[in-house]
């Protein structure tokens, strides 16, 4: 029997701001039952695209199941605040968030912030490796039960479910623990986007730390030794999705995506990536989908709710359910905040 595979998207739409136009893609992606979509970001676009993490709040009431992955870059932004962010997608998309982990390295972006200078591509990606461990020991930080909610005796928290990160790295110093309960996935779906003869420093953060990996690679036999590599490296839990160029203007199009998908080996499936995604999202879900659902490569509906569901990826145990060091321990007040971050 064939396996089915896992299909993402790119909903990316330079000069598109409304949030209609972002709804109504993820909408004809979710009636394909792709895994998830994503939406790329960057502090010196606007006003040609959204804010990624802001438009897939607004899109997490308006879907049901498709999961919400936006690119968040980690080089001017606190991963502290990071890890808040995607924490609270998480929450308001009852458990369909992921992370896309990207870096800034323009001069442009740099001088919009104006806090120092552009680092090297090496020196970015081991920075924004340090910020996904920071970002997952947050949303370890409190494990599952931590919150009582106890009306009669006003308790809230129970601090002996809560946890300091303490984490000293290169880059950052950040004691925590979060400020927001843990997620509903445990921790929110790590993307990482990655080409098949990549830097050292951004391969590394992904067989680390990615649940997903978005290949781009130049055929199917590099596409097929580089996914070897990162499962030796990273595991079979790796999921590796092979970045796809879509056009779909009719039906012979259509048929040949499709043959291309089923012909393809190696893979775990599919990050589409669409030249006009209103029309070729649409066209996948109407023309594609279904004969993909005919040879037993597409799922016919969702079986599960969270993005992890969908991915076939357990929801990891806090790392610090049974440690030592609770916040009780030392902090005087539930209410007191407990962050504590630097550069």
């Amino acid at each position: 029997m064939p396996r089915q595979l896992h299909f993402s998207a790119a909903l990316d739409s330079p000069g598109h701001v409304r949030a209609d136009h972002y709804t109504a893609l993820a909408l004809a992606a979710e009636g394909a039952t792709l895994d998830f979509v994503t939406l790329d970001d960057s502090f010196t676009a606007a006003p040609h695209r959204p804010d990624a993490l802001a438009a897939f709040a607004r899109l997490a009431p308006a879907t049901g199941r498709i999961g919400l992955v936006p690119a968040v870059t980690t080089t001017h932004t606190e991963p502290f605040h990071t890890s808040i962010s995607v924490n609270t997608l998480d929450w308001v998309s009852e458990g369909r968030a992921g992370w896309l982990v990207t870096v800034s390295g323009t001069e442009e972006e740099a001088r919009a912030f104006g806090r120092r200078p552009v680092a090297p591509p090496p020196e970015l990606w081991a920075e924004a490796a340090d910020a996904v461990e920071v970002a997952a020991r947050l949303w370890d930080s409190w494990e599952d039960d931590a919150e009582i909610r106890d009306v009669a005796s006003g308790r809230f928290i129970d601090r002996e479910k809560l946890h300091y990160t303490d984490f000293q790295g290169r880059y950052f110093s950040v004691r925590g623990p979060s400020i927001t309960p843990r997620p509903p996935q445990g921790r929110p779906v790590v993307v990482v986007a990655l080409a098949a003869d990549d830097l050292p420093e951004r391969t590394a953060l992904a067989t680390r730390y990615a649940d997903v990996v978005l290949l781009d690679a130049p055929g199917p036999e590099a596409a097929r030794a580089a996914a070897d590599g990162l499962r030796l490296q990273a595991g079979e839990q790796l999921r590796i999705l092979l970045r796809l160029d879509l056009a779909l203007p009719d039906q012979a199009a259509a048929d040949a995506l499709t043959d291309r998908i089923a012909g393809t080996g190696g893979v775990d499936g599919f990050h589409l990536v669409p030249a006009d995604p209103g029309r070729d999202l649409t066209a996948f879900a109407d023309r594609v989908a279904p004969a993909l659902r005919a040879r037993g490569l597409l799922r016919a509906g969702y079986a599960g709710r969270t993005l992890r569901d969908h991915l076939g990826l357990a929801r990891p145990a806090s790392r610090y359910a049974a440690g030592p060091d609770p916040v009780a321990a030392t902090a005087p007040a539930a209410t007191r905040s407990p962050a504590e971050v630097s550069r």
